[in-house]
């Protein structure tokens, strides 16, 4: 697939050009300020994606980084990679919506730039997909604890074990860890939720979750491998309260029928 680009003034937006060639998987790399990691984590996909048998794309889509994260990208010459700018920083939720709506495979994998979860347990979500005829797979901390190689400080497992909770009482989502940067969608169901996705921030995986659901989507909780990197994006009071905000937000607009 050739891809030819619309620069703006705000976005630079990619504009598929349609061949023969029939992409599986795209994978979605939301990025903010990576410069420090993002040439390794490409390449560690770059050689990852060498050995599967079904053609592949990399969407990395750079949030208005303030340091070298597009320029390192732009230097790299991985096959079917793509770099997309919001122009300016919009947030993860608007990140990860922007590159799958600009996906062309029949699966999109989304995974965090720290590759916290190995690019490795693609194989174990794609074939849950497969197998089970799934729209949705999410990997997961909370189905089995044992595939957790590095944990996070106890406050912030702590607070995530909260925010669980909230979720499941607020949105009745029964998913044992809707944060984990690690989820596959098959496209073609996906597109709608994602187009009536609204949070742009740290809280938008429960409503896309909660969409899906409300859609009748087949989603599977799957356990994978998971390491803690030091560099995360998320402030822990401050992203925390606005992530509780947002299960507010949603629970209304559903009440609401903003999403029907």
């Amino acid at each position: 697939m050739s891809l030819s680009f619309i620069v703006g003034s705000n976005d630079t937006i990619p504009r598929s050009v349609a061949t023969s060639e029939s992409v599986k998987v795209s994978l979605v790399i939301p990025a903010y300020n990576e410069a420090a990691r993002i040439q390794d984590t490409l390449r560690r996909i770059a050689e990852y994606l060498k050995n599967v048998r079904f053609d592949t794309e990399i969407l990395v889509v750079d949030d208005g980084s303030t340091d070298e994260t597009s320029a390192i990208v732009e230097r790299l010459d991985y096959p079917g990679m793509r770099l997309i700018r919001n122009g300016r920083n919009r947030g993860k939720g608007y990140s990860v919506r922007n590159g799958v709506l600009a996906a062309t495979g029949d699966y999109i994998l989304f995974t965090d730039a720290d590759l916290s979860t190995p690019i490795e347990e693609l194989d174990k979500l794609l074939s849950a997909a497969e197998n089970e005829n799934a729209d949705v797979v999410v990997g997961s901390r909370g189905v089995d604890s044992r595939y957790i190689e590095k944990h996070q400080s106890s406050v912030r497992e702590g607070g995530g074990r909260l925010f669980n909770v909230m979720v499941r009482m607020l949105l009745g989502l029964n998913i044992r860890d809707t944060q984990c940067g690690f989820k596959l969608f098959r496209r073609e169901k996906v597109q709608s939720a994602f187009q009536k996705q609204t949070t742009d921030g740290f809280g938008f995986d429960p409503e896309l979750l909660f969409v899906m659901s409300q859609q009748g989507l087949k989603i599977l909780e799957v356990p994978v491998r998971w390491s803690h990197t030091e560099g995360s994006k998320i402030r822990f009071l401050r992203d925390g309260m606005r992530m509780f905000t947002d299960l507010l937000r949603i629970r209304w607009n559903n009440l609401t029928g903003k999403y029907s």
